[in-house]
């Protein structure tokens, strides 16, 4: 069996023939398919190889779940790039509105005592965050959203804990609590009374 060269594979693939590929280029195709994590890849891969086996557009279309236009543009890039059309160039979706400067901005915020910028507290909860980037930043994201953001970036938002500790003049409270202790000792003892 002869190896045939790309531009003759190529010119095969857009006379309607779909695609042939050699050995070495559907061990490629396998091997990525069997590699990745991603669906999408995992579907180009797919579309190739049962192009290759002589399945029709529509039948590759309604096998995997996709439009004909999708095989059919899955199939003309693989044909113009190669191996490197099967992965996707960006992620499906409109851009996140969390620009590299907003999420640097939580990341320095969630880092800094809110007392620090000025506020009168202690701890951010995602509602008083979101209130002070979108603040700084001018891009606003609902809690839930922020809680999501957050996670993506690897903190977890928790329930804090509230004490005093730090907060009171502990001899002050030592020398309250003694005095507590010294007035109840001091108070005499219920006396029952007769009606």
């Amino acid at each position: 069996m002869a190896v045939r060269s790309w531009q003759l594979v190529c010119q095969e693939g857009t006379m309607g023939r779909g695609i042939r590929l050699t050995h070495e280029e559907l061990n490629l195709i396998d091997l990525l398919r069997l590699k990745t994590l991603s669906k999408d890849v995992f579907r180009n891969c797919l579309i190739i190889t049962m192009s290759h086996f002589g399945d029709t557009i529509g039948h590759i279309a309604e096998r995997l779940g996709c439009s004909t236009e999708t095989v059919v543009r899955i199939r003309r890039e693989y044909r113009e790039r190669g191996l490197d059309a099967l992965k996707p160039e960006k992620p499906p979706g409109r851009p996140s509105r969390a620009t590299p400067q907003y999420i640097a901005a939580m990341k320095e915020a969630v880092a800094t005592n809110p007392q620090d910028l000025g506020y009168g507290f202690s701890t951010w909860s995602t509602k008083r965050l979101a209130a002070h980037l979108k603040k700084i930043t001018g891009i606003g994201f609902s809690d839930d959203q922020l809680s999501r953001l957050l996670h993506r970036h690897g903190y977890s938002v928790q329930r804090p804990k509230h004490t005093m500790k730090g907060k009171r003049d502990e001899a002050a409270y030592q020398q309250a609590a003694e005095e507590l202790e010294r007035l109840k000792k001091k108070r005499p003892a219920p006396t029952l009374r007769k009606s």
